[in-house]
């Protein structure tokens, strides 16, 4: 499945085997970048990265989270949209936009594709999101797609919110 992007500049994919290089190079890449605003995967991801792959690919064939790239229009993985823990038409959403790649838009725009997708393709009905209070960008991209917040909460000890997101039915 590919989506594309308003802006014509990615396209969303279906997580598939072959994007493993491309993704292990994209999470080395931007690892500290990622790390100033939530919690680092720890050196297991990079070392264990081909078999977490394997398991994110059978995980998302047996329907329980749906797992997505940005692929730039020169061929360049820029970023990973994820629906997991799907159970009764809920999901949680979660994004990491590369470095290079922030401050564009391309984030609001992800996340409004994959909110049509969540509802028209998957069928479901509500998603959630959590992000730290230290994380604005993220904070204002969900609001700009019309999440709003439902509780606060901590992500590994720091302070956050959880939103929520109602979804329009598959027509």
């Amino acid at each position: 499945m590919n989506a594309a992007a308003p802006t014509g500049a990615w396209t969303l994919e279906r997580l598939r085997a072959d994007h493993a290089p491309a993704l292990l190079d994209f999470e080395r890449e931007n690892r500290a970048y990622f790390a100033r605003t939530i919690p680092d995967r720890g050196d297991a991801y990079f070392t264990e990265f081909a078999h977490r792959h394997r398991a994110l690919l059978a995980e998302q064939d047996t329907g329980l989270s749906h797992f997505h790239v940005l692929i730039t229009r020169h061929g360049t993985l820029t970023g990973r949209v994820n629906l997991i823990d799907i159970e009764d038409g809920s999901a949680e959403l979660g994004y990491r936009i590369g470095e290079q790649s922030a401050g564009r838009g391309t984030a609001t725009a992800a996340v409004a594709e994959i909110c049509r997708l969540a509802g028209s393709t998957y069928g479901l009905t509500r998603l959630t999101a959590v992000t730290t209070l230290d994380n604005p960008a993220s904070l204002t991209v969900l609001r700009r797609n019309g999440f709003t917040q439902v509780e606060t909460t901590t992500v590994d000890g720091r302070p956050g919110i959880r939103h929520e997101r109602p979804l329009a039915p598959r027509n």
